[in-house]
């Protein structure tokens, strides 16, 4: 017997939600395409009548994949962020009990899909990257904000660590791993870790990436990209979130203009780590973050849905050139470096 589909009668649940929350009617309800995760859908509620004429429904049902820690709910980081001026999504009511947000439509123009000329990209990403030493200079006295209670520690590392050797590695050698390859995993993202502990530790988005920086139609320059996905923000090295957005899997900047980005960010931070600093903990952390979505490509492909499996090449290839780069600190990184090979690109 199949298990029951958490999401049965979400229709008549939003449609209900809405009038109680906004006092209006929906004119459909149009699902918007996943990132893979069987447990969250999220709805682009077309209303009847008045402005706004949209909305967006967030709905998380069930239990996150299996190896994916469950993260807590949205509207604490969102409105704190929200109070300290940062640009994310409005929130226009919803309903604890049942994980449904309602929030602000900001559009579909997420920066992974933005078409422009050289120059019009580099502004989006000054302003996307000029978000990161804003994000850091926050603090929660209140101890309520459950972003500050998360870090990204050894137990998340070895999780990356779990993913990549179960799913990254064999993609990678295009065979099964033995367990004495996948020690080899384990021991590199622990040295990764270990370096990560000793750094200063920042509030991070935490999947600050292309795909959920959202570039608003209309607004002026220094306040077109907004933020969205925001539930999973912790505590990180200064040079995590960098990594996620100047290391994107979805858009492969050249190697100048992201160099050029992360110096123009790094003297800003609040903790502003010296240059030698800063690219040896970007290079680590590159490390574990793409193993990760390496990874996570790969058990995406496994269920199913391949279309992900197009920006494997890339991730992998960041990771192999910053293993070639961080391989002389520790001889558990060179051991990780010999059994991934040389990227081509290597530099």
């Amino acid at each position: 017997m199949s298990a029951p589909d958490p999401f049965a009668g979400i229709d008549e649940e939003l449609r209900a939600l809405v009038r109680a929350c906004c006092d209006r009617d929906v004119a459909r309800l149009e699902r918007l395409s996943g990132s893979g995760l069987a447990h969250r859908r999220f709805y682009r509620v077309h209303l009847a009548s008045g402005e706004p004429l949209t909305l967006i429904a967030r709905v998380d049902r069930g239990e996150p994949a299996p190896g994916v820690p469950p993260e807590p709910p949205l509207e604490a980081t969102r409105s704190f962020l929200e109070a300290h001026g940062l640009p994310v999504p409005r929130r226009l009511g919803g309903n604890a009990a049942r994980a449904i947000e309602l929030i602000e439509d900001l559009g579909d123009s997420a920066l992974a899909d933005v078409v422009c000329d050289a120059a019009e990209r580099r502004a989006l990403y000054e302003e996307a990257c000029d978000l990161v030493p804003r994000l850091q200079r926050l603090a929660d006295p209140s101890g309520r904000v459950p972003a500050f209670t998360r870090h990204l520690d050894a137990p998340l590392f070895r999780l990356k660590a779990t993913r990549f050797a179960r799913s990254g590695l064999p993609a990678a050698l295009g065979r099964a791993a033995r367990d004495t390859e996948r020690d080899v995993v384990f021991a590199a993202f622990d040295a990764v870790a270990e370096a990560a502990a000793r750094a200063p530790q920042r509030l991070a988005h935490r999947d600050f990436q292309s795909k959920n920086l959202i570039v608003r139609a209309g607004a002026p320059a220094g306040r077109r990209v907004a933020m969205i996905d925001l539930q999973g923000a912790f505590l990180a090295a200064p040079e995590y979130d960098l990594v996620c957005l100047l290391r994107d899997s979805y858009v492969e900047l050249p190697d100048s203009e992201s160099r050029a980005l992360a110096e123009r960010v790094r003297a800003v931070l609040p903790d502003a780590p010296d240059a030698a600093t800063f690219e040896q903990r970007f290079d680590l952390l590159t490390v574990t973050r793409k193993g990760k979505d390496y990874a996570l490509f790969h058990e995406v492909a496994s269920r199913g849905d391949d279309s992900w499996l197009r920006y494997a090449p890339a991730t992998l290839g960041y990771l192999r050139r910053a293993l070639a780069r961080v391989a002389a600190l520790d001889a558990r990184l060179a051991r990780l470096r010999d059994l991934l090979g040389d990227d081509a690109c290597a530099q």
